[in-house]
């Protein structure tokens, strides 16, 4: 990662996850399970926390969005994607809301930390 891709992703207030990302934990996870099962688990995960208003949900197109209330204002989108047989992609993408161009890294934390929830419930499959 080059420093201008580092300067940019600290002086964002937005953080989108990907398969190609160039930062590696920032990368689509990818879990053993069924499409359903994760998409359940995902939605679980945003209902159950009382910071997030989860504002529409699409099985059929693979998408949970969700306001997120505290500490900061957000936007958030979950996508699913079964790429085959007991293997579903997931990705995340958010936006804070704030005055600054940057939010301190906050949206970053926030994905990592859903991942993070996400990998204790169900079985992570490693594609490095």
């Amino acid at each position: 990662m080059t420093l201008g891709q580092k300067f940019k992703r600290i002086m964002s207030n937005h953080t989108e996850t990907s398969e190609e990302h160039p930062v590696s934990e920032l990368k689509s996870h990818y879990d053993k399970s069924t499409n359903e099962k994760v998409f359940q688990a995902v939605e679980a995960i945003l209902t159950r926390n009382d910071s997030y208003q989860v504002t529409s949900v699409s099985a059929e197109r693979g998408e949970i969005s969700a306001n997120i209330r505290l500490p900061k204002k957000a936007f958030l989108v979950a996508t699913v994607i079964s790429i085959r047989p007991f293997e579903t992609a997931v990705d995340f993408n958010m936006t804070t809301e704030t005055a600054l161009p940057t939010d301190f890294g906050y949206s970053q934390k926030t994905v990592l930390s859903l991942y993070d929830e996400l990998d204790k419930q169900l079985p992570r499959i490693d594609r490095s």
